[in-house]
Order: C-alpha cells, then structure tokens, then sequence
C-alpha cells in the first residue's frame, strides 16, 4: 500500500479480532519505522510501552472505562513523553556526527531547553504526535489497523505501567486486524475554510 493510500484509509477501529497475533517480526518493522520520525535537535521524546501481560491490559482496559479494543486488539501501545530528554546525556542523539556538528548542536539544545518547562513539554507532545502519526500509517500500510485512544484514566494508568516522574502519557494506540469496518467519516472540513494564504 503506498503513503496516499494509507492516509486516506486509515481510520480509528474500534473492533478487533481477537484471535489474530501480530506476528513479533512485523512489531519490530513497525517500531523500528516509527523511530524515523522526526524531533527536534533529534531528541528522540518518545518512550513506548508495549503492554503483553494479560492481567495488566485487562487493568489498563478497566482504567479505560471498557473500551474494547484496549483488550481485543493484538498491540496496545502506550505512548509517553520524556519531558527530561533533553538533558538525559544528549550527546547520544549526535554520537554519529562529527565533531564540529556536535560542539555545534549540544549547547544549542541546552541554551533552548534550559529553564523552559513549557517548552520541553511542547516539544515532546509535538514529537510523540509525529510518532503516533508514523505508527498508525505504518501500521496501515502494512495492513493492520489502529485506534489512538485519550479515553482512560491518565493517573490509575500511569500508577499500572510505574509510569517516571518526568514523563507524561501522550496517548495509547491499539494495533491489530479489524473484525468490522469503522463508521463513515463524520465530515470533513473543507480545505478553502483551513487553509489560508500569507495572513490570516
């Protein structure tokens, strides 16, 4: 399936079939495909969390009030935020670059992150909402579906999954082979009333 294709039939499944496993090699693909999205200064914000015990997700799916596909689909990915990454050994994030890219680049990062909590925030939501994004047409075009899910109760699931103090849950996406199709679109806006030219 190519990129367009994937954008424009991936949709939020609701209903999965349970008796389908994503095969391990197939998980790797996708995560490993995710990990290309981009961040700022190459940070790499994201942390995921990959539920695989049973008595767990059924905790997560109550903490959700429910929902189906927190338990039916194959995956259930959580994704979080390191609102800390920025200063957890960014030399990491350059180890391949040379020398002079990196005296460049790592007091960049500390002189932008520095003493601006809202900042390190903004970006790490902005980051992990590419990676949702990556996950899902990954995901797609590989022939499985998705649900990104805010519907759960953030602190009794990060209580569940020991969540660290610098990190906050971003959203979680279910991942598996629908057992019935999503609704209809609702309605989509149409592009001359959300795009506007030079000005507002």
């Amino acid at each position: 399936m190519n990129t367009l294709e994937a954008i424009q039939t991936r949709r939020a499944v609701k209903h999965y079939d349970e008796s389908f496993t994503i095969p391990n090699e197939d998980f790797e693909t996708l995560m490993n495909s995710v990990l290309l999205s981009p961040t700022s200064y190459n940070i790499q914000n994201w942390r995921f969390v990959r539920i695989t015990d049973k008595t767990l997700r059924a905790q997560i799916k109550e903490a959700g009030w429910g929902q189906e596909q927190i338990g039916a689909a194959s995956e259930l990915v959580i994704l979080c935020a390191d609102l800390n990454a920025w200063n957890d050994r960014p030399e990491r994030y350059w180890a391949n670059a040379d020398h002079q890219t990196q005296d460049m680049l790592l007091p960049m990062i500390e002189s932008f992150y520095t003493d601006k909590p809202q900042t390190q925030r903004d970006e790490a939501m902005r980051s992990c909402g590419m990676a949702a994004q990556t996950l899902m047409l990954a995901a797609k075009a590989m022939g499985y579906d998705t649900c990104p899910m805010i519907g759960f109760d953030p602190e009794q699931v990060s209580t569940l999954i020991k969540l660290p103090e610098s990190h906050v849950i971003v959203m979680m996406i279910a991942v598996g082979k629908s057992r019935k199709a999503a609704h209809g679109r609702g309605g989509q806006l149409p592009l001359n009333e959300v795009l506007v030219e030079n000005r507002f």
